[in-house]
């Protein structure tokens, strides 16, 4: 069976070239904010979720503190999908419980790979 992947990001343009990259491989929904995702987790739970950190309303960072609150959700990997990485963005994402980070545009194999290790 295979594995759920939420993707949540405010750009559509990204939900789509993300969801294109994993379709073959993963279960992928889309999902244009943080607050989507949270209401879609009511009823589902994905085996891993690629966040966005800049969003309007509830930015990654937010929504992350929020999931790990939660013990139903808290060992879900998490992957920050984002524009800039620098050492203060990954030391805050991996302190808030990130699995690791992904740079926008990403490459297909390098996203891939680093969801098949958070998945192990």
């Amino acid at each position: 069976m295979q594995k759920t992947i939420f993707v949540i990001d405010d750009s559509k343009m990204n939900l789509i070239v993300v969801k294109d990259a994993l379709k073959d491989q993963y279960r992928v929904i889309p999902l244009p904010s943080a607050a989507k995702m949270f209401s879609l987790m009511e009823k589902l739970t994905p085996d891993i979720i690629l966040l966005d950190i800049l969003m309007p309303e509830m930015d990654g960072y937010e929504a992350i503190k929020l999931l790990k609150r939660n013990s139903a959700h808290a060992n879900i990997p998490v992957i920050f999908l984002t524009s800039t990485i620098d050492e203060s963005t990954k030391e805050q994402g991996y302190q808030l419980g990130a699995s690791d980070f992904v740079l926008k545009p990403f490459e297909k194999t390098e996203l891939l790979e680093k969801i098949a290790r958070a998945l192990e």
